[in-house]
C-alpha cells in the first residue's frame, strides 16, 4: 500500500489516514487506489469492529482530486482521446464510498481541516464525524464546472435536506465548522488540539460495542431511505430478529440483569 495512505489495525480498530499533508491530502491516483484498498480491507476485516479515517497534518482532511495531476491527465486525453481521466468516478469513488456506507462496521470521520469535493463525499460516507473546531467544508464541484462525485448527491441532501443541499451543491462555499454542527454535517466539534483523542475515543467506544446491532442499524437506514414504511417494517423485523439472534444481545441482557458493564463479541 503506498505511504499515501497509512493503515494500521489495533484492537479491532482500523485507522486509516490520508497522508499527503504537503498537498492537503489531494487524491492523486496513487492515493486513490490505496485508499480503496484500504477501505476496502477494513471493511472485509472481520477483526476490524470499527474504522476512523483521519488525515495527516492540520491544513485539510482532503481537498478532492489532485488538480495539478488532473490538468495533466486531461491534456493526455485531448491528446490521445483515451478519455480514460474521468473514470476515476467509477474505478476509485465509487467504490471507496460503497465500501465506507456498506461496511457491516461503524466509520468515524475525524475532519482536521478544509473537507471539500471528495474529501466532502467521504466524510459524509462516514456513519459519524468530529470535527475539529478549524475545519471546513466545502462541495467546490460546480467551481471547477463539475457535478457532485463521492456519494454527495446521495449523502448531502439526507444529511441536511434537498434544499440545503441544492444551495450549497449551485453556489459553493466554505462552511465553519460550527455551521457545519447546525446544519448536521458536523456530529461533534471539538478543539482542533484534542480532535485525534476525541476521534479516538468514539471510534473505541464503537468498536467495544454491539458491533453486529451496529451493522443492522447501518444497513436499515439505507433501506429506509428508498423504501415505503410498510417495507421497511419488514426490513427491521428481518434485522431486529437476526440481532436478537446474536450472542451480543445475549450478553447485553444478562448484564442488564447483572447490573454489569457487558462486553461484547461482535457476533
Amino acid at each position: 500500500m503506498a505511504d499515501t495512505v497509512l493503515y494500521e489495525v489495533s484492537d479491532g480498530l482500523a485507522t486509516i489516514t490520508l497522508n499527503r499533508p504537503e498537498a492537503m491530502n489531494a487524491l492523486n491516483i496513487a492515493t486513490k487506489v490505496a485508499l480503496r484498498e484500504a477501505v476496502r480491507s477494513a471493511a472485509e476485516d472481520t477483526a476490524v469492529r470499527a474504522v476512523l479515517l483521519t488525515a495527516a497534518g492540520d491544513r485539510a482532511f482532503c481537498v478532492g482530486q489532485d488538480l495539478k495531476e488532473h490538468i495533466g491527465l486531461l491534456v493526455t486525453d485531448r491528446e490521445t482521446g483515451s478519455g480514460r481521466t474521468m473514470t476515476t468516478v467509477r474505478e476509485h469513488y465509487n467504490p471507496i464510498v460503497r465500501a465506507l456506507t456498506e461496511a457491516p462496521k461503524p466509520v468515524v470521520a475525524a475532519v482536521n481541516g478544509v473537507a471539500a469535493g471528495a474529501g466532502l463525499g467521504f466524510a459524509l460516507a462516514a456513519d459519524y464525524r468530529v470535527v475539529a473546531d478549524t475545519a471546513s467544508f466545502n462541495t467546490s464541484f460546480a467551481g471547477v464546472a463539475l457535478t457532485a462525485d463521492s456519494g454527495v448527491s446521495w449523502t448531502l441532501p439526507r444529511v441536511i435536506g434537498p434544499g440545503r443541499a441544492a444551495d450549497l451543491l449551485l453556489f459553493p462555499r466554505s462552511i465553519k465548522a460550527q455551521e457545519a454542527y447546525e446544519l448536521g454535517i458536523a456530529n461533534r466539534v471539538v478543539p482542533a488540539d484534542s480532535l485525534r483523542t476525541a476521534a479516538q475515543q468514539v471510534a473505541r467506544m464503537l468498536a467495544d460495542g454491539p458491533t453486529v446491532a451496529y451493522a443492522a442499524i447501518k444497513e436499515a437506514m439505507a433501506y429506509g431511505f428508498s423504501h415505503s414504511l410498510a417495507e421497511t417494517l419488514e426490513k427491521e423485523d428481518e434485522l431486529q430478529t437476526r440481532a436478537g439472534r446474536s450472542e451480543d444481545h445475549a450478553i447485553a441482557v444478562q448484564a442488564f440483569v447483572n447490573k454489569e458493564t457487558p462486553k461484547y463479541l461482535g457476533r
